[in-house]
């Protein structure tokens, strides 16, 4: 085969007993997905459940195990493709594995096409509470979130604030005993009017903004913004540049890093290195020598001093 060619990537992510088996057992009994195209399933978790290869839609399937992180390199899994002469891939990913390590070693023509979580929910919120960096690991990059065994007792809205904590774009669906689905329709409005002349970006929506900004570029070209920020002033950056921004949590105190935006001015060099300010400006998305790359960069109008805000690192909470 030519290893050159895109090789689909099919992935599933989830904790112990949190359906992925069984999907994945049931998607390659369908001749509509299984349907004489070779398929290397990797299984990097072995729960209760075990694939039953007899029921699958036809004998394409050709399941492989990686039992360690070591076991996870580029080498290692082209030496599978090429042995199985796989034409794309399916992999029941182990959920106390971060997704870094498999990105890492997938090989450059593996693409991923589709990433879908599945979650017991009688234990997600134990899990989200105790392991948050695994779970919001799981859900910054997922298309759709099944959280299966849900019962109408449960407050939808606990596992929607979650989800929506890590990404403002996957669906959610609700599974209940007996097999009905029903998918989550909970709408989340901006916190500032992008309608107004200039939007006010409030101390506790820096991280919902920036994030929303990342996802979305588009809406925001030519919008005037006033937001809380540290400034930093760096040799390293371009002449009439600063930065602004604030410190972020995604999900963790060990996961806290700085959302920083390239700011122009011709008078950056007056701006004092690690000071707080309220800014004014206006954002454009164009090219950046401090990004290296395309970018928001926001055009400065002014600013007043300010001091810290109450909570100096922005929260999606």
């Amino acid at each position: 085969m030519n290893n050159q060619k895109d090789v689909p990537v099919y992935l599933f992510t989830g904790f112990l007993e949190a359906g992925k088996t069984k999907f994945i057992q049931e998607t390659l009994e369908d001749k509509r997905f299984c349907n004489g195209e070779r398929t290397l399933l990797l299984v990097c978790e072995e729960g209760e459940e075990e694939y039953i290869p007899e029921l699958f839609a036809d004998k394409s399937v050709f399941i492989r195990t990686v039992e360690s992180p070591d076991e996870m390199t580029p080498d290692n899994l082209n030496r599978m493709l090429v042995q199985t002469n796989a034409e794309r891939v399916v992999i029941e990913y182990n959920g106390m594995w971060l997704l870094d390590l498999l990105y890492s070693a997938m090989p450059e023509n593996w693409m991923v096409y589709q990433e879908f979580m599945f979650a017991d929910a009688t234990t997600f919120l134990t899990y989200n509470a105790n392991m948050r960096q695994l779970v919001y690991d799981k859900l910054k990059s997922c298309e759709l979130v099944v959280f299966n065994r849900f019962r109408p007792d449960m407050d939808r809205m606990e596992f929607h604030k979650i989800v929506r904590g890590a990404s403002r774009r996957s669906d959610i669906a609700y599974e209940y005993a007996g097999g009905k689905v029903e998918y989550d329709d909970i709408q989340d409005p901006l916190p500032f009017d992008l309608d107004a002349p200039v939007v006010e970006i409030g101390d506790d929506d820096y991280a919902v903004w920036y994030r929303d900004m990342s996802e979305e570029p588009k809406k925001y070209e030519g919008k005037t913004v006033r937001f809380r920020c540290r400034a930093l002033v760096r040799q390293k950056l371009p002449p009439h540049t600063f930065v602004v921004g604030r410190h972020v949590m995604t999900c963790c105190v060990e996961d806290i890093q700085f959302a920083g935006l390239v700011c122009q001015w011709d008078h950056a060099d007056t701006v004092e290195d690690d000071s707080w300010m309220v800014l004014t400006a206006q954002v454009h998305f164009k090219f950046s020598r401090a990004y290296g790359k395309k970018g928001p960069v926001l055009t400065y109008l002014s600013h007043e001093k300010s001091e810290a805000p109450a909570q100096p690192v922005a929260t999606f909470y």
